[in-house]
């Protein structure tokens, strides 16, 4: 049975986050993790440069916007991820119809039935071709014309449901702010990968282990937001091509698992931002962050807040102070000197990220 602390290292390496393992840009990143959580934007930023080596705000824009190799928009469990631009059309396809089904009530709460959805779906699809990219708040005042309340939930789950339903995905930020273009538009599907039914749901779970491992098919239920049965379902197929095998109790990709090397030295620290995805890639954090601690990272109302790590294990909280270069660390015990100085270059490297462009 393998112990603890090789699961959270293999985990750790898989993730760019351990073992000085390192991307060299932010399409790898993105690549080799699949998705990057991202219902915060700079959050979002800051768990592509954790996994990089020398990444910059402003590379990850190009990524974003020039090169389009990454995009922004609802997709594992209905919430913001950042994942490749190629596969953005295949992973929405798998994933959309349960969030919308799993949405139904939320829409009969707010008064948004089928048709009013529709309408607002054919309005969005035409002020975009004819005016994006749009903010939230320039779509909002589209949506009134509907009657929808600008104030409110509403205009929210409209454009949510825009791109739930292939419409619509993030674009350029103008100033600052997240614009919205047509999905078609910004990454044409022609020539991007094409995967449907069983094949899209096999390839989201091996992609799930070739980023997380090793993992439970649990644990790529609560990840994607698919029920247990269709994980299983994925495991199966993944067997039977002999793509998966086990890593006693867990799984791995087969051949992916080589002897670990001992512990990396200087012990290799990472800055991780709030939600970000080493901690809510899997059912539970047991391995990551010991249970004494375990409220101190997640304390409630859905926050994960941002975590030192060190090889792969929590050893503090940190935040933001008044003013880009005020960085505070909070940890669980006292920090062994041989883990001060790998602090002190990630909050470095922290700074330096966040600092505005001149």
């Amino acid at each position: 049975m393998p112990d603890h602390e090789s699961v959270r290292r293999l985990r750790a390496c898989a993730q760019a986050l351990a073992d000085g393992a390192r991307e060299t840009s932010a399409e790898a990143v993105v690549r080799r993790v699949f998705a990057i959580q991202a219902q915060d934007a700079t959050a979002a930023d800051l768990g592509i440069r954790v996994r990089g080596s020398n990444i910059t705000a402003q590379a990850i824009r190009t990524a974003y916007e020039d090169e389009r190799s990454i995009v922004r928009n609802w997709y594992m469990r209905g919430t913001l991820h950042t994942i490749p631009g190629d596969d953005a059309h295949w992973v929405l396809q798998l994933l959309s119809p349960r969030v919308l089904a799993a949405t139904g009530r939320r829409y009969q709460q707010l008064g948004l039935g089928d048709d009013l959805r529709r309408r607002a779906g054919q309005l969005v699809r035409r002020v975009l071709a004819a005016h994006g990219p749009l903010t939230r708040a320039e779509l909002t005042e589209r949506l009134t014309t509907l009657g929808i309340p600008p104030d409110g939930q509403a205009p929210f789950y409209l454009i949510r449901h825009a791109a739930l339903t292939g419409i619509l995905c993030h674009g350029p930020q103008r100033a600052g702010e997240a614009t919205y273009v047509l999905l078609d538009d910004w990454l044409p599907s022609t020539g991007r990968f094409r995967r449907e039914g069983d094949d899209a749901l096999a390839e989201l779970a091996r992609r799930y282990l070739a980023a997380h491992a090793p993992a439970t098919l649990e644990d790529f239920a609560a990840w994607s937001g698919l029920p247990v049965t269709w994980a299983r379902r994925a495991w199966k197929m993944l067997a039977e091509s002999g793509v998966i095998t086990e890593y006693g109790a867990l799984t791995v990709l087969a051949g992916r698992v080589k002897e670990l090397p001992g512990p990396s030295d200087p012990p290799d620290v990472r800055m991780l931002p709030a939600y970000d995805n080493y901690l809510i890639g899997y059912r539970t954090r047991e391995l990551s962050v010991p249970a004494l601690h375990q409220a101190r990272v997640r304390p409630g109302g859905g926050l994960i807040r941002p975590t030192v790590i060190v090889d792969g294990l929590a050893i503090a909280t940190w935040t933001r102070g008044p003013g880009s270069r005020s960085l505070q660390v909070d940890a669980f015990e006292p920090v062994p000197p041989r883990f001060e100085q790998g602090i002190d270059v990630e909050k470095e490297a922290v700074v330096g990220f966040l600092r505005p462009a001149p």
